[in-house]
């Protein structure tokens, strides 16, 4: 007797084995990542002192921020209404963001050598993905510095600000701070896909693009409108320290944008993924 089969059975059986598929790719690629970032790490420890330096000459840098910001307040009761702690929550956000950009995904600053020089063609070659070769290319270990004084002052600021902390306040905080993470990469990834289309050794459109996130160490109702647009749309720098800190402080006005950047780290993510792709159907080699 024969058996009749359900029409939609197989397009179920696709969409599963494509869905395993690319499960499958995903966790390829986090461990292949992991592997890259490991040998690198491994390079770098080599060399102690370097590895100290860097630690202690990134500390050195924030810590001048924010004596700098220390000094504005000692004058001014607060800034367009945010308070000293408020804005030392943002800034330290940016520390924090820096970190993790730096020590984990520090290969994007090295693109626009790579595609100049024609050694990107080897990741062409490879059978990992060249975004997973880029992300763990270098390993920046003055972004340890960079983390340890964002999380330190982040500490400091959250005791300084009456606010009733819960475990879902707490929850939401690490959440915040992971997508501010992620935004940060993805802008980091995005401006430097530019090399696709500038070809020089080393590109200016990151640098110019990692500048605008000093506007993000303040409030953004400091800037006119166009540099608010500029940072909180074109490049949405506000996402990684402005809302969030206004979710964290209870600022009404401004709070509930702090909630979106969870959606706005898929979004810059899917962004900068197509913007890499697209350059890398116009990459031609370097022509040597």
């Amino acid at each position: 007797m024969a058996v009749e089969m359900h029409p939609n059975r197989s397009i179920v059986d696709a969409l599963g084995a494509d869905l395993r598929a690319r499960a499958h790719g995903a966790r390829r690629g986090v461990y292949l990542y992991f592997r890259c970032l490991g040998q690198q790490m491994k390079a770098i420890m080599a060399y102690e002192t370097d590895f100290i330096v860097l630690l202690l000459s990134a500390v050195l840098v924030q810590l001048a921020g924010f004596a700098v910001i220390w000094a504005i307040f000692q004058r001014i009761p607060s800034v367009n209404g945010w308070t000293f702690w408020q804005v030392v929550m943002m800034y330290a956000l940016i520390f924090v963001t820096e970190g993790v950009g730096s020590l984990f995904f520090e290969g994007t600053w090295r693109l626009s050598s790579l595609v100049y020089t024609g050694q990107f063609d080897q990741m062409l070659l490879r059978p990992v993905s060249p975004i997973v070769q880029v992300l763990a290319g270098a390993v920046g270990f003055n972004g340890l510095g960079n983390l340890v004084t964002g999380f330190v002052l982040i500490g400091i600021a959250v005791t300084n600000v009456p606010v009733e902390w819960t475990p879902g306040r707490l929850l939401m905080l690490a959440i915040l701070i992971v997508s501010a993470s992620v935004i940060r990469v993805a802008i980091n990834l995005a401006s430097a896909a530019s090399t696709f289309w500038i070809r020089s050794p080393w590109s200016m459109v990151p640098m110019f693009v990692h500048r605008l996130g000093d506007f993000a160490k303040y409030p953004i109702t400091i800037y006119s409108y166009a540099v608010q647009a500029l940072i909180v749309v074109a490049v949405p720098f506000a996402f990684v320290s402005f809302f969030p800190t206004a979710w964290v402080f209870g600022v009404d006005a401004w709070s509930l944008p702090g909630l979106l950047t969870p959606l706005v780290a898929i979004y810059a993510v899917l962004m900068s993924v197509w913007l890499f792709r697209v350059g890398l159907r116009r990459y031609e080699s370097s022509g040597h």
